[in-house]
């Protein structure tokens, strides 16, 4: 679990500072109606943040959790398009450090737990998973190389 920890430790340092770049009118865009705009997309991060959030802590305390969420409803209704880029980032980083912090403070018993997100996973799979994702998100976000996810 270091290895995924620091891996999101560096996740966080090194592509923070690549959002500056991005114009608002970039982060507004949307290529099709239906298709998520980059600041969408940021906001589904921020969403896969507080769900990853609860199966970390659940799971620790309950017997395999089922914890799944639809993240279409989620970035809709959280209207993503009209918040403030500047507080979405900020708030993704926030987020993402606190889920370091809660990951540091698992044991490596409770790492082993299982959550049901529609298939069986531990905690640890659950956060390597989660900095797979992220990195494919962020690369489509910066329009840098696509990181294959499942």
């Amino acid at each position: 679990m270091d290895d995924t920890i620091r891996g999101l430790e560096k996740i966080i340092q090194d592509y923070t500072p690549l959002f500056q770049p991005v114009s608002e009118e970039a982060w507004q865009y949307k290529s099709q109606p239906g298709k998520w705009s980059k600041k969408e997309i940021l906001g589904h991060l921020i969403d896969s943040a507080q769900n990853n959030i609860r199966r970390f802590i659940v799971a620790q305390y309950e017997e395999r959790p089922f914890i799944k969420y639809q993240q279409d409803e989620w970035v809709a209704i959280s209207h993503y398009q009209n918040h403030d880029t500047k507080d979405l980032i900020e708030l993704w980083v926030l987020i993402n450090k606190h889920i370091c912090i809660i990951l540091k403070n698992t044991s490596p018993e409770k790492q082993q737990r299982e959550v049901l997100t529609g298939e069986l996973h531990s905690i640890a799979w659950l956060a390597k998973d989660y900095n797979k994702h992220l990195l494919h998100h962020l690369h489509q976000v910066l329009d840098m190389t696509p990181v294959a996810y499942p």
